[in-house]
């Protein structure tokens, strides 16, 4: 299941508006609106923890791979890592919508799309702004 579709779950099973919960987790209703619709991720770990707490469950029931991955991209390269991380991730799930194959295959593909994302990056390290570029250690960085 994707953060949009938990997220909503969790929301309504709780009886909560999207601007009590906006309010609640301290982010705009236009904020949450985008998370419900799967057209943003939150991109701090911080957003998931206010967002859990509000609505009384754990981050991990929130989280997915995917959130993983764009969090990731944003503590090592910024907003606009984050950015090319979040949008890889809706074009290639866009890509898979109403497809014929398995989970299994989407999940490992979205995973070996994300190895070569990380992949890139190592290799075009030259390009990453300074103040990311000491984090940019790949080795072990279990993003997988």
């Amino acid at each position: 299941m994707k953060f949009s579709e938990k997220l909503k779950k969790a929301r309504t099973s709780k009886d909560m508006s999207q601007v009590e919960l906006a309010k609640i987790a301290g982010i705009t209703t236009r904020t949450l609106q985008n998370y419900e619709s799967g057209e943003k991720l939150p991109r701090r770990r911080s957003t998931y923890t206010k967002l859990a707490e509000a609505l009384g469950v754990s981050e991990d029931t929130l989280m997915d791979e995917n959130a993983s991955f764009v969090i990731d991209a944003y503590e090592m390269y910024g907003p606009r890592g984050a950015s090319q991380a979040d949008n890889l991730v809706r074009r290639i799930s866009a890509m898979w919508a109403g497809g014929e194959m398995a989970e299994e295959d989407i999940e490992e593909n979205m995973r070996a799309l994300q190895e070569a994302y990380w992949t890139a990056k190592k290799i075009n390290r030259k390009y990453v702004p300074k103040m990311y570029s000491k984090k940019d250690s790949l080795e072990g960085d279990g993003s997988l």
